[in-house]
């Protein structure tokens, strides 16, 4: 029994020792900062604002506020508790409270898989937009000459020069589902290597890269965002969307559908249910 007992005392010993070998963050703002850039996310500039437009202004605030508080600060608070507690991975943390759970964590690291080539795709697109961005004029600014150079293109005259860059020049667009094998935009081939390339730069050496990365990555999409709200208060109209915003049409709240958009929102807006926030937290120490 004695033997027994000594046994389980090193097995305990050697159990924690793994433990702490985990890697943990240099400081406490590398982890802040890890969990509130991996937040901020697309579904916070774009889907928050239109479904703000579309549900009666400031009005889709009221069911938002209320799924942030009865939905989203609890999940939040689990997902970093259980990371930190069993400091596991997201698959490692649900095996560890039940083997019937381990499902979850599969489906987490699934769908930020799914998440990682949407986004990366959104990255080909803005590299290849920010290489032509040193051109003069701008691509996308003017309308291109015919063939005989008479004039301009007719399509892009009754769209717009955007529009018709993105679908021409972009996504060389085909009239068919099985495109030609002339129509490869190799270009684009090169800039989605070049987006995973830099995220796989990024996350090369686990948090230990991930922590100095972070500063930038975390800090800058609210550059932008202050540099997008300067621009807009701009444009003209802005103020009509102001008003738009403090001035609630409270009869949108008796739809259901404002409801479940609001609690659906609260996963964007904070990132719930991808196993991120459960790594992140699994860096820390237990206490």
């Amino acid at each position: 029994m004695a033997a027994e007992k000594e046994n389980d005392c090193v097995t305990g010993e050697t159990n924690d020792a793994l433990k702490e070998e985990r890697p943990m963050w240099g400081n406490k703002i590398q982890y802040v900062l890890s969990c509130i850039g991996f937040a901020v996310g697309l579904g916070n500039v774009w889907r928050f604002p239109y479904l703000c437009q579309t549900y009666g202004g400031g009005a889709f605030l009221i069911p938002y506020t209320i799924a942030l508080i009865f939905e989203g600060i609890p999940l939040l608070h689990l997902e970093l508790a259980i990371g930190q507690r069993l400091r596991k991975g997201s698959i490692g943390v649900w095996n560890s409270i039940s083997p019937y759970l381990g499902g979850v964590g599969i489906a987490s690291m699934l769908a930020s898989f799914a998440v990682a080539m949407y986004y990366n795709t959104i990255l080909a697109w803005i590299l290849w937009y920010f290489f032509h961005s040193f051109e003069e004029p701008l691509p996308w600014k003017n309308c291109p000459l015919n063939n005989n150079g008479t004039g301009f293109i007719k399509e892009c005259e009754l769209s717009t020069p955007v529009d018709y860059f993105w679908y021409r020049n972009t996504l060389n667009i085909s009239p068919e589902i099985t495109a030609n094998k002339d129509s490869q935009q190799w270009c684009l081939v090169i800039c989605l290597v070049a987006a995973w390339l830099i995220v796989y730069c990024c996350v090369i050496r686990g948090i230990e890269t991930v922590g100095k990365v972070i500063y930038f990555t975390a800090t800058f999409p609210y550059l932008v965002l202050v540099i997008l709200l300067v621009r807009g208060l701009t444009l003209p109209g802005a103020i009509h969307g102001l008003t738009y915003l403090i001035t609630p049409d409270l009869s949108v709240l008796t739809q259901p559908r404002v409801w479940l958009d609001a609690a659906t929102q609260i996963f964007f807006s904070m990132s719930l249910s991808f196993g991120g926030l459960i790594a992140f937290s699994s860096y820390n120490s237990p206490k």
